[in-house]
Parts: structure tokens; sequence; C-alpha cells
């Protein structure tokens, strides 16, 4: 007997690698169809085929969430072919360090904020609105534990992160009572492209699919905020309770982000 087309979808930006592909696979598995957004949209097409999916269960759409128009395009693209979504995941994030001294450095932190902050809100933006009228929908913001304090030469990641955590939760508290709910997602260290190259020790790493599992029962749950793992979320309250003294000594001399430009 022929099963009928699922009717849950998931949108999920940055789809192309890392935690957005294993909360692909992780949504799909589950059930959902799929409404993936990458640059990379040939490599997404060909992992997602490799790994088994029904294309009449998901749909690749280019976009850039550094661009707004090309990002609200692939939003109002997927709107069009596939509908209003259940679940959005604004997963794609960019992380690269920097220092203040340098002038170039003053556009890549531009291209983080853009990237991190203004491409989730453009994310969101074609959903808002369909979402309330629906009564129903589930908005996911993808912060970092890197969001609770600032680390030496994380400047404009960490400033990211923790405008990712506040616009959130100024967007819950702007939805409540529309049946949208608005989900704070805040990894610690995961093991993608993103941290491969950190030179300094990441306690707790988790394999992304591991990590997928974790945020899918958190965003299924509804809950608020949710750090994963569980144990980077006490040691991210600790350090948040850290006197300013303590904390800057501690982190004093500790190995920086790459920046992307030679040192």
């Amino acid at each position: 007997m022929q099963q009928d087309t699922p009717t849950q979808l998931a949108l999920i930006t940055g789809a192309s690698s890392g935690i957005g592909q294993a909360l692909a696979a992780r949504y799909y598995a589950a059930g959902y169809r799929l409404a993936l957004i990458a640059r990379r949209t040939s490599e997404t097409k060909s992992w997602a085929t490799q790994h088994g999916m029904d294309t009449d269960r998901f749909q690749v759409y280019s976009g850039d969430v550094a661009i707004v128009d090309s990002i609200v395009a692939a939003c109002q693209a997927c709107l069009e072919q596939q509908g209003l979504p259940d679940v959005v995941v604004a997963n794609a994030g960019i992380s690269l360090g920097v220092d203040t001294a340098v002038r170039t450095d003053l556009e890549v932190m531009s291209r983080v904020f853009a990237t991190n902050n203004i491409g989730m809100a453009a994310t969101f933006h074609p959903f808002v609105q369909g979402m309330r009228d629906r009564g129903s929908g589930t908005l996911v913001g993808i912060g970092s534990v890197a969001g609770i304090r600032g680390l030496p030469g994380h400047g404009a990641y960490c400033a990211s992160k923790a405008a990712v955590i506040a616009y959130c939760e100024s967007l819950r508290g702007e939805l409540r009572g529309a049946g949208v709910k608005v989900v704070t997602i805040c990894p610690g260290y995961i093991d993608t492209p993103l941290t491969s190259k950190n030179r300094y020790s990441m306690p707790f790493l988790m394999q992304p699919e591991a990590f997928a599992a974790q945020a899918f029962a958190a965003i299924e749950a509804g809950v608020s905020y949710r750090v994963i793992p569980w144990q980077m979320g006490l040691v991210a309250k600790v350090l948040r309770l850290l006197p300013n003294s303590l904390f800057d000594r501690f982190f004093a001399g500790r190995p920086r982000k790459h920046r992307q430009v030679a040192e």
C-alpha cells in the first residue's frame, strides 16, 4: 500500500555541510519533507540522493544568507513550490577570528554579522506572517555557547551569537500568543568543518549526528532555549558567573581563532 506524502515541512539553511546536513538527515528520518537552502546546491543534492532521500520529499534552493535578496528569494521559492514550512531552522553561519587593529578585519566582521544575524532575520521574514495567520510554526535560531561571554580573538563570532540569543528572545516575545514558537539552540563544540581549524582545546566535542538528535528532540518539545551538550550549558553558567578579573585571567594567552587573512 503506498504511503501518503508527508505533510510536515522543515526548511534548513546552511544545509551543505556540518550541523545543517545532520539536522536535514534527522528531520528526514522523522518523516518530514525538506526544503534545503545552500550556496553549494549541486553538492547538497548529491548528498541527499547518496543518502537515499526520496526526490519527492526534498527540494534544494540556491541562497546566500549574507545577501538579503538572495535568501528571501529562496524562501519565497519554497513557499511557491512546497508551501509554508512547519519548522524553519536558521542554521547557516560563519566563524572567523578578527583583530580590530586591522582595517580589513572590519569587512570580515561585517560579513559575519550579515551572515549570522541579518541572514537569520531574512530567513524568518518570509514565513512570520504566514505562520501567524495559520496559528502554528516553529522558528529555530542556532546560537552558540560562544555567545555567552566574549572570548579574545573571537569578537565578531561571540558578538554575533550573543545577538542571535537576544534577537530570538525578542522575537519569542513578539510572537507570544500567536501559536508560533521561537527556539534558541546553542551548540557547544561540534565536529564540523567550522571547528576543524580551531587551535585550542574543545571540551565535550560532539559528532553532528548526536547534536542533531538532541536538537531535534528539543525543537519538537518546543523548549525556548537549550544548550547542547548539557555539560557545556554548565560550563557557560560558570563562565557567566565568574568576575571579570578571573574571567580575563583565565583566558589570557589562550590561542585565538584563525583570521581570514594571513597574520
